[in-house]
């Protein structure tokens, strides 16, 4: 019996709701309210923090069966980065194990122990760098979240999914807290334990409608590019992603917003504390655009007076203006990133009309396509490879070179499939056809 089917038979662990979506979907059914989930099954687990706890747990997951849901719980808005502060897993055998990385911040003996074993994550790749840090990496793994969008579900959160397949109600209350919190509330640890519940049972039904569909093996390749791929390398000039930043037009503002940017990051790493608690992106932009000539006049700018905090912190963001300040116009910012590929799409029709002409055809083309198969476009196939091969296309277009050139922008198998020959129909041109 699965976790779902033993739930649904324990009427003390729900209540009744708002009937689901009657969409033809294995597990759900018309004549059924949703069931809300008010208690994980076994209750909720200790907090593994020890040394010897996590001995155990790693044993216990070690001789269970089946795929293991995994979920990490973050800080995000509260802590600087994205570090894991819960590890919540779910096996048959083994139950539900909630571990504190804080106080076990090495499970590579957990990850080990598990390796070989598919890992079922919601939106795996929001979980799997900060899991990558603790030492654990699936070597398989199934993603609900995708999985979900394949086969054309038009909610993909947890919460709607698991409503919508299941028929059951995860109350999602507690996702925007602040998890570096100890000890953790005990709301907070159930909602943590129900998040994993039914998530292999949510992995099983999904399995079954992808199969049914004719897309179980396009998921299996996009699972398989997930756990293989590697970290993301750090983004270049990430001070160009303050928001606002399209209002400061001068190369010496933009020297400003990185110098205030910079400093802010010092700070927040050196506090463990969000970047925005320290000080507000639209702060900073207004500095750069007013360019205060002093701290007196910086403190009255929105943002930079008002808590003791950050009035201590005044004197800083002025030496930050005023490095800015001082600098050469030769070590000043250039106005844009330097980028690698295609212009952006709105000027193709200025720089290259015929490459325009093929970009407007392929994405035609690839939007009906996506819509004939139920899932977004950008899954069926990333509109940047669209427009890199439409930018620059294989200089004889051929079924061989298209699909050629997809795969070394990193399309899969399935995706080369079923878009190649439309993208071969965009890039003839009348002078090639």
């Amino acid at each position: 019996m699965t976790d779902a089917q033993e739930t649904a038979a324990d009427t003390s662990l729900r209540t009744t709701g708002g009937a689901p979506p009657d969409d033809g979907v294995t597990g759900v059914t018309a004549d059924r309210d949703p069931i809300a989930l008010l208690e994980p099954r076994e209750g909720i687990p200790p907090v593994v923090a020890d040394a010897g706890a996590l001995t155990d747990v790693i044993a216990a997951f070690a001789r269970g069966t089946g795929p293991v849901a995994v979920d990490a719980e973050r800080a995000s808005g509260y802590r600087y980065g994205q570090r894991a502060y819960l590890v919540q897993l779910r096996r048959q055998g083994a139950g539900t194990a909630l571990i504190d990385p804080v106080a076990c911040p090495d499970l590579t003996a957990l990850g080990e122990a598990l390796d070989g074993t598919e890992w079922v994550l919601h939106a795996a790749t929001q979980d799997l760098p900060c899991l990558r840090e603790i030492g654990m990496q699936p070597s398989e793994l199934f993603d609900t979240e995708l999985a979900g969008r394949l086969a054309g579900f038009p909610r993909v959160g947890l919460g709607a999914m698991v409503e919508n397949v299941l028929g059951y109600v995860l109350e999602k209350g507690h996702s925007a807290v602040d998890w570096s919190t100890r000890p953790l509330p005990e709301p907070w640890l159930r909602y943590a334990a129900l998040d994993v519940e039914l998530l292999v049972d949510l992995r099983d039904a999904l399995e079954e409608e992808l199969d049914r569909q004719g897309k179980l093996d396009w998921a299996r390749q996009e699972f398989a590019a997930i756990a293989s791929a590697p970290p993301a390398p750090p983004r270049k000039d990430p001070w160009r992603r303050t928001s606002g930043m399209h209002k400061v037009k001068r190369r010496r503002q933009m020297a400003v917003v990185r110098e205030l940017w910079e400093a802010r990051d010092r700070i927040a790493r050196r506090r463990d504390i969000s970047p925005g608690k320290v000080l507000g992106d639209a702060a900073i932009v207004e500095a750069a655009l007013t360019l205060p000539a002093n701290a007196r006049a910086l403190a009255a700018l929105p943002g930079f007076g008002g808590r003791s905090g950050r009035r201590q912190l005044v004197d800083q963001w002025q030496e930050a203006i005023d490095r800015a300040r001082a600098l050469p116009e030769g070590e000043l910012p250039q106005p844009g990133q330097t980028v690698s590929g295609p212009p952006p799409p709105r000027a193709w029709a200025d720089k290259d009309p015929v490459a325009a002409a093929r970009l407007a055809a392929a994405r035609a083309a690839v939007s009906a396509l996506a819509e004939q198969l139920s899932m977004p476009q950008e899954n069926l196939i990333a509109p940047d490879t669209v427009r890199r091969v439409c930018w620059e296309p294989p200089a004889v277009v051929t079924a061989e070179s298209v699909d050629a050139a997809l795969a070394a922008l990193g399309a899969r198998p399935w995706q080369i499939e079923q878009v190649g020959p439309l993208l071969v129909d965009a890039l003839r041109t009348p002078a090639d056809a």
